[in-house]
């Protein structure tokens, strides 16, 4: 088990890239299965989960040639089918989240799938039922296997339908539309999601030969075809990342540059920082965030506190919750963060408490952050990082803290961001990375 040793309080500068998008990377590396063709993908991030998602590709014999650590190709000609029902398929891809999206494509060209319970953060439930009522509608059917704990899923053939999502799921959306596209007749999916990701998804599939409709809306028409040609894709930049590098800037007071940001791709994550009083400059697709002493979180207009909440895409990314409530620490106000979609993600703030934060959770959604206004820094500490944007910012906290911090269980950092120890030594931080 790693540990990271931080010791804070240091002012850092200078320019930092975001990596490839780790959630649009787990849903395009999937796709490859949906042709016997090449499929190329750059800008990949050299990540745990990723690396885990190709190794599984692997291991199914679809061929992979790794360029460069960033870059590979994929030609999925001979996928071993009888694989998906080992032992070895099911450990391995229980412990990974974006396993469930290889389901889609195996049923999609290979008339069977497997599903595992979810893996990866444990942040509250993370349940199934959107992905396979898609399933059945499209003409599968499913058992479950209590012992073993996987879903088996099989069809005589995909069929297009109309369907109504219970919720728009990311990866529910992902899924269902990497089977519709190879299912007899026309699908249409509604309450979909419409990520960034989901598009590129979509972008790349009609790249492929595809044809879907309504790419950004929360209806996407899919007409399905009978086969699906290699592609180029190249991944957007990860704007958890870039939301990472902002908190970090303000709470270190620190003047950085995120360097190819994908500003147009970012929604209203700039302007949610912005509510915490943050300044920022964008220069083409870069953001420059100049050091401030002083942050002050915004009111609305009849003088109450501000609440920042996730909600699905175009609304406010869950995953950037965390990272909005540790950077609050240190600004001039209050806000409260409603945490609606994951019950367990602000369990974190017992260890920020314990560094000096004023917060009160006021339940496991809810949590009310009183700005220090740099009146007080937090202190070092011993902690855990319980998931990956949690560690993220209990790491920007050690980053900002007087004294020494050591940060336990970082292989769930390393899960989402690549090399993170290496640069931010770059930006003049102080961490060195241990084995315990």
């Amino acid at each position: 088990m790693g540990i990271f040793e931080v010791r804070g309080g240091k002012t850092l500068s200078g320019e930092i890239t975001p990596q490839g998008a780790k959630n649009e990377a787990l849903q395009i590396i999937s796709a490859v299965l949906l042709t016997s063709e090449e499929v190329i993908i750059k800008n990949i991030p050299d990540i745990i989960d990723v690396n885990l998602q190709i190794e599984l590709l692997g291991e199914m014999q679809v061929k992979i040639n790794r360029i460069d650590r960033h870059t590979c190709s994929f030609k999925a000609d001979e996928v071993n089918v009888d694989y998906l029902s080992s032992k070895e398929f099911h450990k391995k891809s229980s412990r990974l989240r974006g396993s469930v999206m290889l389901a889609g494509p195996l049923l999609a060209r290979f008339k069977k799938a497997y599903l595992p319970k979810p893996g990866g953060d444990k942040i509250g439930r993370r349940r199934l039922d959107t992905h396979i009522i898609g399933f059945e509608k499209l003409n599968a059917s499913f058992s479950y296997t209590e012992g073993e704990g996987y879903f088996t899923l099989q069809t005589p053939g995909l069929k297009g339908a109309y369907m109504l999502l219970d919720e728009p799921s990311v990866t529910g959306t992902a899924n269902i539309l990497m089977a519709a596209v190879m299912a007899e007749g026309t699908t249409t999916i509604y309450n979909a999601a419409c990520e960034p990701y989901l598009q590129q998804l979509c972008k790349m599939l009609n790249h492929m030969g595809a044809k879907i409709e309504g790419i950004g809306s929360n209806m996407l028409e899919i007409h399905g075809v009978e086969k699906l040609n290699g592609t180029t894709h190249t991944l957007l930049a990860d704007m958890i990342e870039v939301g990472s590098f902002i908190g970090l800037a303000a709470m270190t007071q620190s003047d950085i540059t995120i360097k190819n940001a994908g500003v147009k791709e970012l929604g209203m994550i700039p302007e949610k920082f912005q509510q915490l009083g943050i300044k920022m400059e964008f220069n083409g697709d870069d953001i420059h965030v100049p050091a401030q002493e002083i942050y002050e979180i915004q009111k609305y207009l009849d003088g109450g506190v501000l609440t920042i909440y996730d909600h699905p895409w175009p609304g406010f990314t869950p995953d950037l919750l965390s990272i909005v409530l540790v950077t609050a620490i240190q600004a001039r106000g209050s806000v409260l963060i409603h945490q609606k979609m994951f019950e367990s993600r602000l369990f974190f703030t017992d260890k920020l408490i314990e560094m000096g934060a004023q917060i009160i959770l006021c339940d496991p959604h809810r949590a009310v952050v009183i700005g220090l206004e740099r009146e007080t820094q937090l202190r070092g500490i011993t902690m855990s990082s319980p998931d990956i944007r949690a560690g993220v910012a209990l790491l920007i906290a050690a980053l900002s803290a007087q004294g020494k911090s050591s940060i336990q269980n970082i292989e769930q950092i390393d899960r989402g961001y690549q090399n993170i120890d290496e640069r931010l030594r770059n930006l003049g931080a102080d961490i060195v990375r241990k084995n315990s």
